[in-house]
């Protein structure tokens, strides 16, 4: 019975991080922004609204590690990016919009309710990283 038990908790761990790798990022959900974009953390992501180039912060985005281009272009002038986590594949969405010299951006986790700090690190590294290119 022991041995059942944890064969069942062993499936569905097994299962329940298959879900979080393999479940499919829909752009008509994630491809968007909120209206207004203030600098701060959220429980769940961050957002910043600074100077910057779309297309120097899309080059520093597509460097990052285990982070792809979900929907848009700099051509667009909006961009959204999914990044997973190392070990358990967690997606995050960064969408970057280019408004006139300003930089609109809104990072948010997919599962869960905090993040950790993640999202507003990994952004904040992207802006050091564009600041340091000028």
């Amino acid at each position: 019975m022991l041995r059942l038990a944890a064969l069942v908790v062993l499936t569905l761990s097994v299962a329940l991080l298959a879900f979080i790798r393999l479940a499919p990022s829909d752009p008509a959900r994630w491809h968007q922004m909120p209206e207004t974009i203030t600098n701060r953390d959220l429980n769940g992501g961050a957002m910043r609204r600074v100077e910057g180039d779309l297309a120097a912060l899309d080059a520093i985005a597509r460097a990052t590690p285990r982070t792809r281009v979900l929907a848009g272009s700099v051509g667009e002038g909006m961009i959204t990016y999914v990044t997973r986590s190392r070990l358990m594949g967690f997606p995050d969405y960064t969408t970057v919009r280019q408004s006139g010299e300003v930089l609109d951006i809104f990072a948010r986790l997919r599962f869960g309710r905090s993040d950790l700090g993640v999202n507003a690190a990994r952004i904040d590294g992207w802006l050091q990283r564009l600041a340091e290119a000028r």
